[in-house]
């Protein structure tokens, strides 16, 4: 198991539950074993069980000598058990303040690179330029862009510039959000005052540094700091970011980890969730879909990627989970990504860079840029051309939520699941439709101009 959990404080023996089963095997109950069979995609000898009357499920260690999966059909036959499942495996998806004068951000390109123009960003992040229909004249256009350019004008006018209020939670691999000891330094293109606590539930302490980069890429598309003078730009840069660490070093995570990650973010004031990481095709993971439900209740938009051909078959938990923005992901030239999973659960596709899927007439291929760890080291930063995927798609979508729970173009109404529900639908309404049918686009490429335009 991953170091610094403790393993007695947080797990129930299973010995009584599947006794009462007769599947107590005659060796005595263990303590999960180490690992994760990738074979099987979940934690050998451990199932999560909820029974009726609690209001939290439970982790429960299975006896040697009796299966995971025969565990949790059994306990799911006693009336006593709300639901039982394997504690299944989630794998990250990535196939790996106010403007300037002008009104654009001054951050200059690479951090590690020969110093670029005012406005060397443009030259890199073609996923926030216009669109050849969008509205930054003043910039170059690109067919795969989501034009940040307005909205950022758009929050500025509204006086929140860049989603300022907002909180979101990036339950990912952690974030490189503060400097701590020898080996971790804050990324350079992030403030201290852009963070608010969050929680490491893979090492079981209150510091989610990242060790692997996944964590810090996606949340610098989401708010890395801009106009500073440094590196690259976020989208919704005004907002302030949650780490919560539910992966480990490898991108691998335990459903009952992000089960109490998700209920963390919601308990502790986040109003957007992003979740860059999926569970096997058609894998039930019912403890996930509670705390879904929950978000829901609680007025928390939800925002997880699709999954990418190669990782995954099928669209998969959690974006098909209870009210999520499932996300799928596009190239450059405005085309569908050749990783873009299709299927029902598609709500949206955003960037995320990267090979177009055969048939669209465009070549461009780039990836998403964002400062990030080089290496698991925790100490070299740069703009590594390895990050495409959903992942990085499902990340411009949360950004975008952020920006227009703050923008004041839903004026509050009705119940917290309405807001959630009215930030899902604006999101949906203002996509750009690329000639798609719904299983491939949902209900297009977003336009974050669009979404966060007053106007009706």
């Amino acid at each position: 198991m991953p170091a610094g959990r403790t393993e007695m404080n947080r797990r129930l023996t299973a010995t009584a539950a599947l006794a009462l089963l007769g599947l107590a095997a005659a060796s005595p109950p263990v303590v999960a074993a180490p690992g994760v069979s990738p074979a099987r995609a979940f934690v050998p000898r451990e199932v999560i069980v909820k029974f009726e009357g609690e209001r939290l499920a439970r982790t429960v260690s299975v006896p040697a000598g009796v299966g995971v999966r025969r565990a949790a059909a059994s306990l799911r036959r006693s009336p006593a058990v709300a639901y039982a499942a394997p504690n299944h495996l989630a794998r990250a998806s990535a196939a790996t303040p106010s403007l300037t004068s002008n009104g654009l951000p001054n951050d200059p390109g690479p951090i590690d690179g020969p110093p670029g123009p005012p406005t060397g960003w443009v030259s890199l992040q073609w996923n926030f330029l216009p669109w050849a229909g969008g509205t930054g004249a003043a910039l170059p256009t690109s067919p795969g862009g989501i034009d940040a350019v307005g909205a950022w004008r758009n929050l500025r006018d509204a006086g929140r510039s860049g989603g300022r209020g907002v909180v979101v939670a990036v339950l990912d691999t952690g974030v490189a959000y503060r400097s701590f000891g020898g080996r971790f330094l804050r990324s350079p293109d992030f403030a201290t005052g852009q963070f608010v606590p969050g929680f490491d539930f893979v090492a079981g302490d209150r510091l989610p540094l990242d060790q692997n980069g996944h964590g810090t890429h996606v949340a610098g598309t989401i708010a890395e700091k801009t106009d500073n003078g440094i590196g690259l730009v976020g989208l919704a840069h005004g907002a302030k970011l949650m780490p919560v660490r539910v992966l480990d070093r490898h991108g691998s995570g335990e459903a009952d980890d992000i089960a109490r990650g998700i209920r963390f973010a919601v308990a502790h004031g986040a109003d957007v969730i992003n979740m860059s990481f999926n569970f096997g095709c058609n894998k039930a993971v019912p403890s996930i879909d509670e705390e879904l439900r929950h978000a829901y209740r609680a007025g928390v938009v939800t925002v997880a990627s699709i999954g990418n051909l190669g990782a995954e078959t099928c669209v998969s938990p959690p974006a098909t989970g209870p009210r999520v923005i499932g996300v799928g992901g596009t190239t450059e030239g405005g085309c569908l990504g050749s990783y873009s999973l299709t299927g029902e659960g598609i709500d949206v596709v955003a960037p995320g860079g990267g090979v177009p899927a055969i048939g669209c007439p465009s070549v461009s291929a780039r990836p998403i840029y964002q400062v990030t760890l080089k290496s698991g080291d925790g100490r070299r930063f740069g703009e590594p051309g390895t990050y495409v995927g959903t992942s990085m798609a499902a990340a411009h979508v949360s950004g975008l939520a952020a920006l227009v729970l703050a923008s004041g173009v839903l004026e509050p109404q009705g119940s917290p699941q309405r807001a959630v529900n009215r930030v899902a639908r604006r999101i949906r309404s203002t996509a750009r439709d690329l000639g798609l049918p719904p299983i491939r686009q949902g209900a297009g490429l977003i336009d974050a101009a669009a979404a966060t335009n007053p106007a009706p």
